[in-house]
């Protein structure tokens, strides 16, 4: 057996990435579906505000230039889910703003009510486009000890 381990001709970890935001589509447009949130869930979306797709107001993208959370709990509007993205209405000191978000932009979504969390690697435009081949075989989960629902896959170690 060898200790080396042959670099991956399948993208698993852009698979997965692409798996995990489909799950943050869904419970999205479930709550549109809905007209509005279960319960006492509430998220926290992280995104990217200079990704490729973010169409957020000026002042936002110069307040946080790199990446910026929201918060869809009481005052949100307007939420839309498409295949790649959703838009959603938020109010920011007493400004309305609409967002559009697409999926690949995002890099976290949390659910603090249920203690369920999804973390993501930052997709770059050429990743969008072009497959290149995995740098491993199989991404390395990094357990949580604390017994909650938060799943961090790290695809940058090798075995």
């Amino acid at each position: 057996m060898s200790d080396t381990t042959a670099d991956s001709l399948i993208p698993y970890d852009e698979i997965v990435q692409e798996a995990l935001r489909a799950v943050v589509g869904r419970v999205l447009g479930e709550v549109e579906r809905a007209g509005g949130l279960p319960g006492t869930h509430h998220f926290y979306i992280t995104f990217k505000t200079q990704a490729v797709g973010v169409d957020i107001p000026a002042h936002l993208v110069q307040r946080f230039p790199d990446e910026m959370t929201i918060v869809i709990q009481n005052r949100f509007w307007d939420l839309k889910v498409r295949e790649d993205g959703f838009q959603v209405g938020l109010s920011f000191n007493q400004m309305p703003a609409m967002l559009i978000i697409p999926f690949a932009a995002v890099t976290g979504f949390v659910d603090p009510a249920v203690n369920f969390a999804l973390q993501f690697q930052a997709q770059a435009e050429e990743q969008a486009t072009d497959h290149e081949p995995a740098g491993n075989d199989a991404p390395v989960a990094t357990p949580v000890e604390d017994g909650s629902n938060v799943v961090s896959v790290d695809f940058t170690r090798k075995k």
